[in-house]
């Protein structure tokens, strides 16, 4: 069963949208959005603050106690989340789950401490990735918001990621992000190859096709997306419908 997930990516209290995570717009309250994805028929949401880390500070509670007051599908919150701590205080402010990245990379225990704490469905791990032919897998482990590489291959730290008992995997590709040129199946292919847990397809989607691909061909179960439900290009009921003319099998 695939799940359709809009994803609102906050900053300073709205929602922003923009390509390669750069050229950031404006598009629209985080409240107003989430209520209307809801009804829309989207299976969760998924809300990232994508200025914590690179402001050196945690995720706004307030942000999100305000969405999930307004929705009853399951929320997946990321964003400066760096301890125990923080996760205790997001859930108890109403999120679902968890993402986190940056954090994990600095302290891969971190994973395997929050698995244990609140239980692996409560635990995603984004990666993020560009493209390097040095890389085994072709593709480098970037953080800091896609601003920094690790050298380390992207897939391989997928697998660990699950190794150490996150829940759900979210790969997102930075050469991909915000443009609408289509979903990197090839980065999404990899990575739900290498797992056996949920993979989230990230970063891309521009046309219904896009959606379908991320399935067939990229292996993803959840699939997110923003700036087409954002700015009302898609919408999420003619994913779904899509979804299912083509065989796919989506939640009604």
């Amino acid at each position: 069963m695939i799940s359709i997930m809009p994803c609102l990516d906050m900053k300073n209290g709205r929602v922003v949208k923009g390509i390669h995570f750069a050229d950031l717009k404006d598009a629209g309250d985080p409240v107003e959005s989430a209520a209307l994805y809801q009804q829309e028929g989207a299976d969760e949401l998924a809300m990232l603050d994508i200025a914590a880390t690179l402001e050196n500070r945690k995720t706004r509670l307030e942000w999100v106690r305000n969405v999930s007051s307004v929705i009853d599908i399951p929320l997946t919150v990321g964003g400066g989340i760096s301890s125990i701590e923080d996760i205790e205080m997001l859930l108890a402010a109403g999120a679902d789950k968890v993402s986190m990245n940056s954090a994990a990379v600095r302290r891969p225990k971190l994973v395997s401490e929050a698995a244990r704490e609140f239980g692996t469905d409560r635990i995603t791990v984004a990666v993020d990735a560009r493209r390097n032919g040095d890389m085994p897998s072709g593709f480098e482990l970037v953080v800091s918001g896609g601003t920094q590489p690790v050298g380390k291959d992207a897939v391989e730290w997928a697998r660990q990621c699950e190794a150490m008992g996150a829940g759900v995997i979210l790969p997102t590709s930075m050469d991909g992000d915000g443009t609408r040129a289509g979903y990197d199946i090839a980065f999404t292919r990899a990575v739900s190859g290498a797992v056996n847990v949920p993979v989230v397809a990230s970063g891309g989607a521009g046309k219904l096709e896009d959606f379908y691909e991320a399935v067939a061909e990229g292996g993803a179960s959840v699939l997110l997306a923003a700036s087409v439900f954002h700015f009302r290009l898609l919408s999420i009921r003619q994913v779904k419908q899509y979804l299912r003319e083509r065989g796919i099998e989506v939640r009604l």
